[in-house]
């Protein structure tokens, strides 16, 4: 078990191909080195070579004795020798009878290629030839040579250098590969195993704060990456909590909203019952009390409703979007009074595909936010289409701005409200349906002269919806 969860780790692969690429890397030498024996011994034996035919100026009358010669050509390990001067002299030692000739080298005109493709052939020969080789000699570059010798010999020594030469090869693959293995093992494989580690069990138990990482120094990718885990983390169990509050929340609001209705239903028909009273002082102060009532209904009903809707079921249509907003200004003028508007800029004609209901009341939270903060405009207009068939929609007011907390929380609920007595969910729940009709929201702007929110939604019959 132990062996098969290594041979699958990173750590295993990892060894593998360093063994691999360092054996690739000695391949890739080797065929030179081959090569490079093969020349040295052949320039050696032409040094011998031009050494034993120079002992012809030293015999009498220029002639060695047959004994003498057979003695020269056997520690040169050739049949015959051949040397040419600069002085265009020529001593030869020979053999009688020569044996014939296979294959003739000339080292004078060999390229490395040439070599190369000579060396690896002679390794994998079988058979034993008899080969000659010409050449300048290593002794004096005016100096030609020219040997025939049998190839057994240079064959056999070329393949003991081979074989040391792998065996080396080996010796390097390995202890290279553990260093490179430790190494990395240390640097990269144990951090990666320890990140791993903490997303596993960060997905068992996100409360379970021992899983998560000590802070680290390193600057490199493997300390950003456990940086930026460790960050997700803290900001995941963050959202976790505040879900889990807002589930308690929901289930709390629930149990109470049936009665909390009840109670404020009652509220209202005394309210609307002193509405009519002939007390001055109570009619005066009737208005204000049926207005925060309705805020605690509509406090009670927003809340109720982000709680509990969770992903929304849309039920898309092709929606007129002119109509659409004359709508939403149909049912915040009531509340809005005199003096305050809401002006439709939409083209006629132009549909979005969405659910009525929802996108509704998205803009609705948009617009009666606006008119809360103390913009007495809003307009909704709509930008030219983009390519990819989604159509901009922005909503703008001209109210004094976003105040700084406002900005610092925007779209976050129960907390983006700058209003005593908001509850900062009417930008969360238009952004909850934009982004259940595959759209977003964002704030473009907000200052001294006004705010505006884009909210982005798809076009009917676009590939989008």
């Amino acid at each position: 078990m132990i062996l098969r969860k290594f041979a699958t780790s990173l750590s295993a692969k990892l060894l593998v191909m360093t063994i691999l690429f360092v054996m690739l890397a000695e391949v890739l030498i080797f065929a030179p080195s081959v090569a490079r024996f093969r020349q040295v011994w052949l320039e050696q034996r032409m040094a011998a070579g031009h050494l034993a035919a120079l002992t012809i100026e030293a015999a009498p009358d220029q002639m060695v004795t047959e004994e003498l010669e057979t003695k020269l050509l056997a520690h040169v390990g050739a049949y015959s020798v051949d040397l040419e001067l600069p002085d265009e002299r020529i001593y030869m030692l020979s053999t009688t009878p020569a044996p014939p000739v296979a294959q003739a080298y000339d080292l004078r005109r060999a390229t490395w290629f040439d070599m190369i493709m000579d060396a690896v052939a002679l390794l994998v020969r079988r058979d034993d030839r008899v080969i000659q080789v010409a050449g300048v000699s290593p002794k004096d570059g005016g100096a030609e040579v020219e040997l025939v010798l049998d190839e057994a010999p240079l064959r056999a020594e070329m393949i003991d250098f081979a074989e040391r030469i792998l065996a080396l090869s080996v010796l390097i693959s390995l202890i290279t590969a553990g260093l490179v293995f430790l190494s990395l093992n240390g640097l990269m494989v144990r951090p990666m195993q320890r990140i791993t580690a903490s997303m596993m069990a960060f997905r068992r138990d996100p409360e379970d704060l021992s899983a998560t990482l000590p802070p680290t120094g390193r600057a490199d990718e493997i300390g950003m990456a456990q940086r930026e885990l460790i960050d997700m983390q803290a900001a995941l169990r963050s959202a976790l909590r505040q879900k889990e509050r807002l589930a308690a929340l929901g289930t709390a609001v629930t149990k109470i909203n049936h009665d909390l209705r009840n109670i404020l239903s009652t509220a209202a028909l005394v309210s609307e019952r002193l509405a009519v009273s002939e007390d001055p002082e109570v009619r005066r102060v009737t208005p204000r009390l049926m207005q925060a009532i309705d805020r605690a209904v509509e406090l009670c009903s927003q809340t109720l409703a982000y709680s509990r809707d969770g992903t929304l079921p849309l039920r898309r249509a092709a929606v007129p979007l002119a109509e659409m907003v004359e709508e939403v200004g149909a049912e915040l003028a009531p509340a809005a009074g005199t003096g305050i508007a809401l002006v439709n800029r939409v083209p006629r004609g132009l549909k979005v595909q969405a659910d009525r209901e929802q996108l509704s009341r998205a803009l609705a939270n948009l617009a009666r936010n606006a008119l809360e903060a103390g913009a007495t405009e809003v307009t909704v207009a709509a930008a030219a289409p983009e390519s990819d068939g989604r159509l901009a929609l922005t909503v703008s007011d001209n109210g004094p701005g976003l105040a700084p907390r406002a900005r610092e929380n925007l779209f976050q609920p129960f907390a983006g409200s700058a209003r005593a007595g908001g509850t900062g969910l009417g930008l969360a729940i238009a952004r909850e349906v934009a982004r259940a009709h595959g759209g977003d929201i964002r704030l473009a702007g907000s200052d001294s002269r006004g705010t505006c929110f884009v909210l982005e939604l798809p076009l009917a019959g676009s590939p989008s919806s």
